[in-house]
């Protein structure tokens, strides 16, 4: 059967165009400079996002890693969101490639950090303290169920990290959600801040690569350290034209349509609201406890907790054709992107309806369990093994 995949924004598919585009790419060697295809998306996103330079590299990841290293020294410390993709889920890449380490402040359930906790975090000019070099802020929040950071909060963070000295780095992986859930420009979020980041192969439907922009100085240590870590690539123009097509202005471009899929995940976020067994995520994601609050579904991420075995409610879903994939905190995830249609969400909510009720949480009657009855069990934690093993499985993909 066609599957529905809710896993990640990241299985998206290139468009037919995008695909025609690689075919007929010119191309050249990018390490030496000359790949003009390249060249041009790089000016491109560097033109969009308001700065001097930009810089094509493999992932999300490796602009984050370029990105540190560019503004760090080693011993250095980066003061950044205790549950942001750069300390959980870039494989300690800030302390094992750019040997620095990172200050963690507790987000807040709107993806931001306290700005009074980021002033406080500042290291005192002592031998005993390593030197605060950075700022790191994620735009948008995925654990707090994908919030778009504001340009005002932007601009904030920005203050406080240049009155100290600082740099700020935006990891924009889904940049362009912020921007559209907002109404703004793009230079409204990326203009306060020294260097951003943003993935291509998300939302944008591209098959690889994100973009890290800054200063055209800031952009020749990037190169450098792309080098260093082994992302120099050669004719790599067929994978860069797609981000040209991606990055197009109006409906022509793939960021205007991004709104859709903010619809989507709002239609399923109301129709879960109204289901029995789906409740709130927790944590970040949806704090109080209780139904599922669609008021939280404001980009493309919906993520919930179901009130019965998580990897069984997966599972379930996974044999009607619909994806989905546990998150932390025992909560799953849908996201919503290119290639998931509003006609797919209508037959989600009626398959994730008819699995709440097979897979129904059995309880002891009140009067055998001493008047309590037997509460429904907490979920499973995720294992690389939730699901059938003829299906591909990671823990978590962001």
């Amino acid at each position: 059967m066609p599957l529905i995949d809710l896993r990640s924004d990241t299985v998206t598919k290139p468009t037919p165009e995008m695909r025609r585009a690689m075919a007929e790419a010119e191309v050249g060697d990018d390490v030496l400079g000359d790949d003009p295809t390249v060249n041009e998306l790089e000016e491109r996103a560097a033109d969009l996002l308001g700065k001097e330079a930009g810089l094509f590299v493999s992932s999300g990841t490796q602009g984050n890693l370029v990105a540190q290293l560019a503004h760090l020294g080693r011993g250095m410390e980066t003061i950044a969101g205790t549950q942001t993709h750069i300390i959980v889920d870039e494989a300690g890449g800030h302390a094992v490639i750019v040997r620095t380490t990172v200050s963690p402040i507790d987000e807040q359930p709107d993806g931001t950090m306290a700005l009074a906790d980021i002033e406080a975090a500042f290291q005192p000019d002592d031998v005993h303290s390593p030197i605060s070099g950075l700022v790191a802020i994620e735009n948008t929040h995925a654990m707090s169920m994908a919030q778009p950071l504001s340009p005002a909060y932007t601009a904030a963070v920005a203050a406080i990290a240049h009155r100290h000295g600082v740099p700020l780095h935006v990891d924009g992986a889904r940049f362009f959600n912020a921007v559209v859930a907002q109404g703004v420009r793009p230079t409204d979020l990326s203009g306060p801040a020294d260097s951003v980041t943003f993935c291509l192969s998300k939302g944008l439907a591209c098959p690889a690569g994100s973009m890290v922009v800054g200063t055209r100085d800031f952009i020749f240590r990037a190169r450098r350290a792309r080098k260093m870590v082994g992302g120099g690539m050669r004719q790599v123009g067929v994978m860069a034209a797609p981000g040209l097509i991606a990055l197009r202005d109006g409906p022509a471009g793939m960021i205007e349509r991004l709104a859709e899929d903010h619809a989507n995940a709002r239609r399923l976020g109301e129709a879960f609201a109204t289901m029995s067994g789906i409740v709130s995520a927790g944590d970040l994601a949806q704090p109080a406890p209780g139904p599922f609050d669609p008021g939280r579904v404001t980009t493309n991420f919906v993520l919930f907790k179901v009130e019965r075995d998580r990897a069984a409610f997966i599972e379930a879903m996974a044999d009607r054709g619909i994806l989905l994939i546990g998150y932390p905190h025992g909560q799953i995830r849908a996201a919503t992107h290119y290639g998931v249609t509003a006609a797919d969400i209508e037959i989600v909510i009626k398959a994730v309806a008819d699995v709440l009720r097979e897979t129904a949480v059995d309880r002891v009657p009140a009067d055998a369990a001493g008047g309590h009855g037997t509460p429904p069990s907490e979920p499973a934690p995720a294992t690389a093994a939730e699901g059938r093993p003829d299906r591909p499985r990671v823990v978590i993909a962001h």
